[in-house]
């Protein structure tokens, strides 16, 4: 089953068609396509059964909301990429997730195993993936692992939380990635609320650390030791309270 949704601006418009439904949201236009391509297989059939491709599409509209909100992009077009439509497959494929321009792969194996609650990590994941999709890379000069903890400050401001529940203050450098780089650009952006929004802006033309520096007046280097002192601090006051 393959579901349409194309979005534009405010008005809701939903018809029946033979591959489902297709909703119409009344510039820019985006459309999302879902596609379960493994049916045959138990995390297809849990797919199916748990989610639907109706309910996918809807979550990779509101990702995308949710995705120009956080990047200050909801009522600045033209800050965004030009991108028409997202397509979400549902495939037999190894790695958990995986994007490719717009289209997301998630695997059916990682469906059809993941034990604790489905519709919220599936949704954790469109979410950290349609970021990806949205965002600026620098031109490819930024760190990837700046690249990749852009993606998870969406999803962990989502309240998805972090694929390794990576606690504030871990990690070992500003662009390890993942979840230690997103619990950075959280600190970062209590410095200067709308930083994630302002540094993205800033990648879409080439990356250099000083961009660091031009929004928040320190050079990243020392805006990572003053955030591990801080909870260093703080995780030291928490346990001399317990003792």
């Amino acid at each position: 089953m393959t579901i349409i949704i194309s979005v534009v601006t405010t008005t809701l418009l939903i018809a029946s068609t033979a591959c489902g439904s297709q909703l119409q949201v009344g510039s820019p236009k985006v459309q999302y396509i879902v596609t379960n391509n493994a049916n045959h297989t138990l995390g297809g059939a849990r797919f199916n059964k748990q989610i639907g491709p109706n309910t996918a599409a809807q979550i990779l509209y509101s990702a995308t909301n949710f995705t120009w909100a956080v990047f200050d992009q909801a009522n600045n077009p033209l800050d965004r990429k030009n991108i028409t439509s997202i397509t979400l497959l549902i495939e037999d494929i190894g790695a958990a997730a995986q994007t490719n321009k717009t289209t997301i792969h998630v695997s059916a194996n990682y469906i059809g195993n993941y034990a604790a609650n489905l519709r919220r990590q599936f949704s954790g994941t469109i979410y950290q993936e349609v970021a990806a999709i949205w965002q600026w890379n620098g031109k490819g000069q930024a760190p990837a692992g700046l690249v990749t903890g852009i993606a998870h400050y969406v999803r962990l401001q989502a309240r998805y939380g972090t694929v390794e529940k990576v606690k504030p203050g871990d990690g070992d450098r500003w662009d390890q990635g993942g979840g230690v780089t997103a619990r950075f650009l959280v600190y970062c952006n209590q410095l200067k609320k709308g930083f994630v929004g302002q540094m993205n802006r800033k990648m879409r033309h080439g990356y250099t650390d000083g961009f660091f520096l031009d929004l928040l007046g320190k050079p990243v280097d020392h805006l990572w030791s003053n955030y591990k002192e801080r909870y260093g601090l703080e995780a030291r006051t928490h346990r001399r309270h317990h003792e």
